[in-house]
Order: structure tokens, then C-alpha cells, then sequence
């Protein structure tokens, strides 16, 4: 690594790969979704770099087949490339999600995935995972 010390470049993805990057906080309005109707609930999520170096960001949400993020349904994942997220910035992203016609009451499950990447998008350094639910009634 002294090479990097010659350009003033400093290695730190063993720092970055220790510990969760990312604060992860979640928030449903409102906090159920009815089946059978025309309706939708807002997925608010806050990302906060918990890291001491700016990190290039993105999020995936992954939704059940009963839900989507529009109302035809065509698409069950999303990303959203935040670009560099500064040391204790915080983001707010937000997500539409709709009930499909065959949705059935219950709870599902929605994943996400908050993604520090280096160099491009293609490359993943660190990632922070959750998982929140939603009813729908």
C-alpha cells in the first residue's frame, strides 16, 4: 500500500467493510395499503454515511409479486443511484407502492439494500440490508 502514500492516496476500504456504513431508518404513510382498492402507501426511507468518507450511493427496493411501484405493476425492483453521500449526510428517498389485483390481505415483506460502492456502480464495497412490512387489509 505505499504506493497509494505516494500520490496521496490512502487505502480505507478495510475501515469501510468493519461496521454498518449506513443508518437505515424507515417510515410507511399511511401504514397499511386496502386491498381490492385504488390506493397507495409512501415507503420513506432516511439513509444517514455513518462513515468519516464520502461514499457513492445507491438503494434497491425489492417488492413481493402482490405489490408495485406503479399502478399497471410492471416492475418489482427499483434503484435509485444517490451519487456521493458526504460523512454524516443524510438522504430521504421516497417510494410509491400500490396493491395488485390479486393482492390478498396479509403482510408482505419489502427488502432493502443500501449500497456503498467504489470506483462505478458496479462495484460493491459495503452493503446494509432490511427488511420492513406492510399490511395490507
Amino acid at each position: 500500500m505505499g504506493i497509494f502514500n505516494i500520490f496521496g492516496k490512502r487505502d480505507v476500504t478495510e475501515e469501510l467493510t468493519k461496521s454498518s456504513p449506513f443508518k437505515l431508518a424507515t417510515e410507511w404513510v399511511p401504514y397499511r395499503i386496502y386491498a381490492g382498492k385504488r390506493n397507495s402507501a409512501l415507503l420513506v426511507i432516511k439513509l444517514k454515511n455513518l462513515t468519516k468518507e464520502p461514499l457513492l450511493t445507491s438503494v434497491v427496493a425489492e417488492l413481493p409479486k402482490q405489490l408495485g411501484f406503479d399502478t399497471m405493476h410492471l416492475s418489482g425492483e427499483q434503484e435509485r443511484r444517490l451519487g456521493d453521500l458526504a460523512p454524516g449526510e443524510e438522504k430521504e428517498l421516497k417510494f410509491e407502492v400500490y396493491p395488485t389485483a390479486n393482492a390478498d390481505v396479509g403482510e408482505y415483506t419489502v427488502n432493502l439494500t443500501a449500497i456503498a460502492h467504489y470506483r462505478d456502480y458496479g462495484h460493491v464495497l459495503n452493503a446494509v440490508k432490511k427488511r420492513v412490512m406492510i399490511d395490507v387489509v
